[in-house]
C-alpha cells in the first residue's frame, strides 16, 4: 500500500523562523552592506509572510472579519516600524508618525482605492459596491484624519503643530473609541453593509473556497506572531540605514514615512487587487479604508502612550499642502462612494491625487 505523500513546507512557513533566527544573530551588532541587504530581504519576506498568515486566519473567520484581521496585522507592523525609528532618535523623528500615518491614508484612500476601481472597471465595465458601508468607513477615516492631523495646527495651548498633553490624550481616546465603534458596526450590527454586492445591489454569496482546518489556522496564527516579532526586530536593525540613505540622497525626511507606509501596505495592496479582479470591489474597499482607519485609530493612541517615554516633541499637524491634498481626497472619495458604483474615470482620478502627493513629497 502506497504511503500518503508528505506535505511540503511552503516559503511562508519557512520564512518566519528564519527571520527570527536572523534577528537573534544580528541583534546588538552593526552588519555591513551585505548583512543589511540580507536583513532587508528577510524583513520584506517576513512582512509578506505575516500578511499571508493573517489572510489564512481571515479566510477561516470570513468577511468582513477577514479584512479587519488583515488591517490590524498591517497596523501592528506600521506601529512597530514607527516606534523603532523614533526610539533610534534620528533626525526629525518628531514628525515621523505624522508623515507615516498621512502617507498611509493617501496610499490607501487614493492608491489602493484607485487601483482597485480601475482594475474592476476595466474588467467588468462598471464596478459596484455597498455605498452605505463604504460611506460609513469613509466618514470615520475623514473624521479621524481631521481630528488627529489637521486640528493640531489650529490649537493655541501649545505653539506649533502639536497637541498639549490633555489634547493628545483626548485625540488618542477618541480615535480608539471611534475605531472600536466602527468595528462593532462592521462585524456585529450592520455586517451586511460590508459584504460584496452585485450590479443590482444584491449581496453576493460567499466564495466556496475550502476553509482552512483548525490546525492550519492555529499554525498560521502562531507564525503570524513570529513574523510580527521578526518584523519589529529587523526594522530596528534597518532603521538607521533607511534614514541615512534618505539623507545622503538629499530627499526630504518625509520620504521615510512614505517608505514605511509603502512597505507595510504593499501586501495588502496585492490582496485588494486580487479581490477587485474577482469582482469583489467591496472587499478591496474594506481593506483600503479599514487600513486607513486602523492606521490612525490604532497608531495615534500607541504613539500617544509611547510619547510619555520618548524624548522630544510630537508634531502631528500637517503642512498646508498636505491639508489641501487631504481635503481633495475627502471630496473626491465622497463623490466616488455616493453612487455605489464607479468607472475607470474614478479610479484614474484617485491615482492622480496619489501621484500629486508623491511628487510633492519628493519636491515640496
Amino acid at each position: 500500500m502506497r504511503a500518503a505523500p508528505r506535505s511540503r513546507l511552503s516559503w511562508n512557513q519557512v520564512v518566519p523562523p528564519i527571520a527570527l533566527l536572523a534577528l537573534v544573530v544580528v541583534w546588538g551588532h552593526h552588519p555591513g552592506v551585505v548583512g543589511l541587504s540580507v536583513v532587508a530581504v528577510l524583513l520584506a519576506a517576513a512582512v509578506l509572510a505575516a500578511v499571508h498568515h493573517a489572510e489564512v486566519v481571515a479566510h477561516r473567520v470570513g468577511e468582513p472579519y477577514g479584512s479587519l484581521v488583515l488591517a490590524v496585522a498591517v497596523t501592528v507592523i506600521e506601529v512597530a516600524l514607527i516606534l523603532t525609528l523614533m526610539v533610534s532618535g534620528g533626525k526629525d523623528t518628531s514628525v515621523l508618525a505624522r508623515d507615516t500615518v498621512f502617507a498611509a491614508v493617501m496610499i490607501t484612500c487614493n492608491g489602493i482605492v484607485g487601483l482597485c476601481l480601475l482594475v474592476g472597471a476595466l474588467k467588468f465595465g462598471t464596478t459596484h459596491f455597498n455605498a452605505e458601508g463604504t460611506g460609513a468607513a469613509l466618514a470615520t477615516v475623514v473624521t479621524l484624519a481631521t481630528t488627529c492631523l489637521v486640528l493640531p495646527n489650529f490649537t493655541t495651548t501649545t505653539p506649533g503643530p502639536e497637541f498639549s498633553g490633555s489634547q493628545l490624550a483626548f485625540a488618542a481616546v477618541a480615535s480608539l473609541l471611534l475605531y472600536l465603534m466602527f468595528v462593532v458596526t462592521q462585524t456585529v450590527r450592520h455586517r451586511d453593509f460590508f459584504l460584496p454586492v452585485s450590479s443590482g445591489g444584491e449581496l453576493l454569496e460567499d466564495e466556496h473556497a475550502e476553509l482552512p482546518s483548525d490546525r492550519r489556522t492555529l499554525i498560521s496564527l502562531g507564525l503570524l506572531v513570529v513574523s510580527l516579532v521578526a518584523v519589529v526586530g529587523l526594522a530596528k536593525v534597518e532603521s538607521s540605514p533607511i534614514e541615512d540613505a534618505v539623507t545622503r540622497l538629499g530627499l526630504p525626511q518625509a520620504v521615510v514615512g512614505v517608505i514605511i507606509a509603502l512597505l507595510v501596505l504593499l501586501p495588502e495592496s496585492i490582496a485588494a487587487y486580487n479581490a477587485a479582479r474577482r469582482g469583489r470591489t467591496q472587499i478591496s474597499l474594506n481593506l483600503a479604508l479599514g487600513s486607513a482607519m486602523a492606521s490612525i485609530g490604532l497608531t495615534i493612541p500607541a504613539i500617544a502612550i509611547a510619547s510619555i517615554w520618548l524624548d522630544g516633541p510630537l508634531e502631528l499637524g500637517l503642512d498646508p499642502t498636505h491639508i489641501v491634498l487631504l481635503a481633495l481626497t475627502a471630496v473626491v472619495s465622497v463623490l466616488t462612494v455616493v453612487p455605489g458604483r464607479a468607472t475607470r474615470l474614478q479610479g484614474g482620478v484617485h491615482l492622480v491625487v496619489l501621484a500629486a502627493f508623491l511628487v510633492l513629497t519628493l519636491q515640496p
